[in-house]
């Protein structure tokens, strides 16, 4: 016993638990590249000796590295290239900053995986050119290149154009070099046949029925010239595209009444920028009814239903067969209007047993029409059946 209590006590527990934090620091010092210090959510490399020559990569299973939000570089003059798969790991990264360093090329899908970056700062380093087409696909907040040796070029008037249409008043002090060596700044910059591209869509309104084709055409124009390719968001419906030169179609089949509303652009894209061209898709079809359930009681009683349909389709109740003239009493009433969707119920206003009976809703269009019926008891006879009974849909035939 007393052996037991010699080997299994407090010293031996505090023994324990420092060769725990001991391993603990081992495993950080392994995962956190030299001239770097990590944390759960930060990448930190200052210490210029002995500096590191690659992007800082953390072990794959050493963390999370989806929690890293913040990689900050500075001093690092041998680190000269970001590559295509450096980054693509830190998919939670928000802030990228590398400056006073040696940053030569990023390559271009550098950041393809890394949507939440929010603020890049590249200060400093020995950036001669850069594409556009890094940043994209991404809502940056911040992007500053100030004091890079950038080539004067078509390459990098996207730059110079981006300063010109940024809603923040603050502007960056941009140079290039022109030929003769000399600092020309970027707001002066001038370079023929490099400017921004057009789209022009031939439909602006498109309206079409429900289970038909269409085809858009749109053609492209700038110098450099630019590539054309089709933007159709989340579109349903099947649809191909064919592109020649600066000419571009769209074949849209069989077209889906949830494509109604939808927006389709057609993009113009080169090295100084993009601009677009886009029509709302309008699909015209026949009601249906998607959704009709017994009577709720809230402060009025209420036969609630759903109604898809473009144009908007008109809408009649009858009551045991016969039409329903609706009143303050009796009325329909439309809660939540989704573009071509209606939610809504038929209100009533304190229901006894006269009301009792067979409710059916016919909603109608000029492409045609749908109906529901539901079957009624919101009290009993007097001195037969007092109380409330349960409610019971009644299919239609045909």
């Amino acid at each position: 016993m007393s052996s037991w209590t010699r080997w299994h006590g407090p010293a031996t527990a505090r023994l324990w638990g420092f060769c725990w934090l001991v391993m603990g620091f081992w495993r950080s010092a392994l995962a956190c590249p030299t001239s770097c210090k990590c944390s759960a959510s930060r990448i930190w490399c200052s210490d210029p000796s002995p500096g590191i020559m690659a992007f800082p990569r953390l072990e794959a299973n050493s963390a999370d590295l989806e929690n890293i939000t913040e990689i900050y570089i500075a001093n690092q003059k041998r680190l000269e290239i970001i590559n295509e798969d450096d980054v693509e790991a830190y998919v939670g990264l928000k802030n990228l900053t590398i400056v006073d360093s040696g940053l030569k090329f990023v390559a271009h899908k550098a950041f393809l995986k890394n949507t939440n970056l929010q603020h890049i700062n590249f200060t400093r380093n020995k950036l001669t050119s850069l594409s556009r087409k890094h940043f994209r696909h991404l809502d940056l907040s911040e992007l500053i290149l100030v004091g890079n040796p950038f080539t004067c070029s078509c390459d990098i008037m996207w730059i110079k154009t981006l300063q010109e249409t940024k809603s923040s008043p603050e502007t960056q002090d941009l140079y290039c070099l022109n030929e003769s060596s000399k600092n020309i700044p970027l707001a002066n910059l001038q370079i023929p046949n490099c400017g921004l591209p057009s789209a022009n869509l031939a439909a602006p309104n498109l309206t079409v029925e429900e289970g038909k084709s269409v085809t858009l055409s749109c053609s492209v124009a700038g110098d450099p010239v630019p590539n054309l390719y089709w933007d159709v968001g989340n579109l349903v419906s099947k649809h191909m595209n064919e592109t020649s030169h600066t000419q571009g179609s769209l074949r849209i089949t069989n077209i889906s009444s949830d494509d109604s509303g939808k927006q389709i652009s057609c993009v113009a894209e080169n090295l100084v920028g993009e601009d677009q061209d886009s029509v709302n898709l309008t699909v015209h079809f026949a009601p249906t009814i998607t959704f009709l359930e017994s009577p709720t009681s809230d402060h009025h009683w209420c036969i609630p239903f759903t109604v898809k349909g473009n144009p908007k389709p008109a809408l009649q109740w009858f009551y045991n067969g016969a039409i329903l003239n609706e009143s303050k009493y009796i009325c329909t009433k439309i809660h939540v209007t989704n573009h071509t969707e209606y939610h809504g119920c038929l209100q009533l206003d304190n229901p006894t047993h006269m009301n009792n009976g067979d409710y059916k809703l016919v909603a109608k269009n000029e492409y045609g029409k749908d109906e529901k019926q539901i079957s009624a008891h919101f009290m009993g006879w007097p001195g037969i059946d007092d109380g409330f009974v349960l409610f019971h849909k009644i299919p239609l035939d045909g």
